[in-house]
C-alpha cells in the first residue's frame, strides 16, 4: 500500500435477516424449521462444566472473552439456527442495589428484599451502558464469530414479574408466597417495584439490540402462578411497557413463560412478535388461540430428553405435525434443557427437526 493510499473500510457486518429463525419471526416461510434451545449453553455440557471448575457463574457472566466463549460452546456442538447470550435474568437487579449471589445448592439468593414502599425508594437508577458494560462488550464480541457462521443472536431479561418474585422472595420460591402477599397488600409498594422494573428491564433490552443482538427475548418464568385477573392488574401493564421500550430497537421480540395456558391471549396482547408456548398445552390449540398475528415457539418437554430417542422422536414429530406446512413456528423446548441432558440426543433432536421439516 502507497502511504497515499486509503485504508480499506471494515467489512459490514452480513444481513442475516433471512436466516431462517428471523424468517420465523416475521412468519415467512423457510426452507426448514429453525430451532435453537433455551439454556442450550451450561451444565449439560463438559465444556462449559470445565470453565465451572475455574470460575463462577458471575465471573464467566461478567468477563465478555468468557461469555463469549460458552454462547459458542453449543454452536461448535450442534447445527442451531440460533445463538442466545450467556448471561443471568437476575443482572439488573444487582445494578438496582440487590445484594445478589448464587450459591451452591440453593440457586440464586438476594440478600436485602424488598418488602416495604422504603425498600423499593433505596433502589438504584442504574447507568446500564456504565454497570451492564460487559453484557454489550460481550454481545460485540459473540457478533465477530456469529456473523461469520450466518447465525443471529438473541439477547434476553427477565420480565418485571418474575425479577419482582426474586427481589421480593429473596430467592427461589415454591408458591410465591411473599410476593403475591406485597402484590395484594401492599399495591402502591407493588406498582412502585414493577414501574422501576419495567423501565430498567426495557431499556437493557432496548441497549442490547443496540448492541448488535439480533432478536430479544423477555423470559417471564414464573408468571404462570398468577391468575389471568391478578395478571392483567398487577403484571400487564408493566410487560407491556418494558416491551415497548425494547420495541424501539426494531427487532423481533419473543415472549415466554412457563405454565401460562390461561394467560395466552394476555401474553399476546402485552406485546411480543413470538409467543413461547409450554409442553402443557398442545400447540395446534395454542396458535389457535393466539392467531395468526404472531409467530409462536416451544413446546418439546424438557424431560422427553432423558427418554429412549425413539420416544424423543416420536413426541418431537407429533409437535412438528401440529404445525407442518404453516409459517411461524421455532421448535424450542417448554424450558431449559436440564442440567444431566445427554448430550447426544440434543445432537439427534436438531438434525431430527431440521430433516423432518426440510422443504
Amino acid at each position: 500500500m502507497s502511504e497515499h493510499a486509503t485504508p480499506s473500510a471494515p467489512a459490514a457486518p452480513p444481513d442475516l435477516s433471512e436466516s431462517r429463525f428471523l424468517r420465523a419471526c416475521r412468519r415467512q416461510p423457510v426452507d426448514a424449521m429453525p430451532v435453537w434451545l433455551m439454556r442450550q449453553a451450561g451444565r449439560y455440557m463438559s465444556e462449559y462444566r470445565a470453565l465451572r471448575e475455574r470460575y463462577g457463574i458471575l465471573d464467566i457472566i461478567k468477563a465478555p472473552e468468557l461469555a463469549r466463549e460458552v454462547t459458542l460452546q453449543p454452536l461448535d456442538a450442534f447445527d442451531l439456527d440460533a445463538a442466545i447470550l450467556f448471561s443471568d435474568i437476575l443482572l439488573p437487579l444487582e445494578v438496582m442495589g440487590y445484594d445478589l449471589a448464587f450459591v451452591k445448592g440453593d440457586g440464586p439468593v438476594i440478600g436485602n428484599p424488598t418488602r416495604t414502599l422504603a425498600d423499593v425508594v433505596r433502589l438504584k437508577q442504574p447507568d446500564l451502558a456504565r454497570d451492564l458494560g460487559f453484557t454489550f462488550e460481550a454481545i460485540r464480541l459473540i457478533r465477530e464469530a456469529t456473523d461469520r457462521r450466518g447465525i443471529p443472536l438473541i439477547g434476553f431479561a427477565g420480565a418485571p414479574f418474575t425479577l419482582a418474585s426474586y427481589a421480593v422472595e429473596g430467592g427461589g420460591s415454591k408458591n410465591r408466597v411473599l410476593v403475591k402477599s406485597l402484590m395484594w397488600g401492599q399495591p402502591e409498594t407493588w406498582h412502585a417495584l414493577m414501574s422501576q422494573l419495567a423501565d430498567v428491564t426495557g431499556h437493557y433490552l432496548l441497549m442490547q439490540a443496540q448492541a448488535g443482538a439480533h432478536a430479544l427475548q423477555v423470559f417471564d418464568s414464573w408468571v404462570g402462578e398468577l391468575s389471568p385477573d391478578d395478571y392483567r392488574r398487577f403484571v400487564m401493564p408493566y410487560t407491556a411497557q418494558a416491551i415497548a421500550i425494547a420495541r424501539g430497537a426494531g427487532v423481533p421480540i419473543i415472549h415466554f413463560g412457563t405454565g401460562t395456558s390461561s394467560l395466552l391471549e394476555l401474553m399476546r396482547d402485552a406485546g411480543g412478535d413470538v409467543i413461547g408456548v409450554d409442553w402443557r398445552t398442545p400447540l395446534d390449540v395454542a396458535r389457535q388461540r393466539l392467531g395468526d398475528g404472531v409467530a409462536t415457539q416451544g413446546n418439546l418437554d424438557p424431560v422427553a430428553l432423558f427418554a429412549p430417542w425413539e420416544s424423543v422422536r416420536d413426541q418431537t414429530r407429533r409437535i412438528l405435525d401440529s404445525v407442518r406446512g404453516q409459517a411461524g413456528h421455532i421448535f424450542n423446548l417448554g424450558h431449559g434443557i436440564l442440567p444431566q441432558t445427554p448430550v447426544e440426543t440434543v445432537r439427534r433432536l436438531v438434525e431430527f427437526v431440521h430433516d423432518d421439516t426440510r422443504v
